[in-house]
């Protein structure tokens, strides 16, 4: 499968990538868990149908250390029991502020005071970016159709 277009070739779209992920850069794992970043990222590009995205994340999960099991057992998150309680309102969050458009008022009041509980207003704050950003990458990567399965852990850092 061949890219609808080159991203790394386009001067505009090169340097859009780039500040996408220098934002993201700016989430550092002292305020939000490594794992619970990957997890989020994961879950989103599940959604958003983003194998580029999927491929980077699982890779960069695995390569810090996270287990099989969890990575595999992500799209079913809430049957699992292998993720903690903030992890799973992080993922709750995380699915609702992927699928805005089906509810009416996006994220629900329950979806976000069960993240309160568990993350303080920095970490919230950092969720909410990572969630945004992520996003954008999806639809980056599924509209021009880049390909997945060639990403090296740590490629793009």
């Amino acid at each position: 499968m061949d890219a609808r277009l080159n991203l790394f070739a386009s001067p505009i779209a090169g340097k859009v990538v780039k500040h996408l992920a220098s934002a993201g850069f700016a989430i550092p794992d002292a305020v939000l868990p490594h794992s619970t970043q990957e997890l989020v990222k994961i879950r989103a590009s599940q959604i958003n149908g983003c194998g580029f995205c999927l491929d980077m994340h699982t890779k960069d999960a695995t390569a810090a250390g996270e287990t099989p099991l969890r990575l595999h057992m992500v799209a079913v998150w809430r049957e699992a029991k292998v993720y903690t309680e903030a992890e799973r309102a992080a993922l709750e969050l995380a699915e609702q502020g992927t699928r805005l458009a089906d509810h009416h008022t996006g994220v629900t009041d329950a979806a976000w005071e069960n993240a309160a509980k568990h993350y303080d207003e920095e970490q919230l704050a950092a969720l909410v970016s990572l969630i945004a950003i992520i996003n954008a990458f999806n639809r980056i990567n599924a509209m021009t159709q880049q390909p997945a399965g060639d990403y090296v852990p740590g490629q793009f850092a």
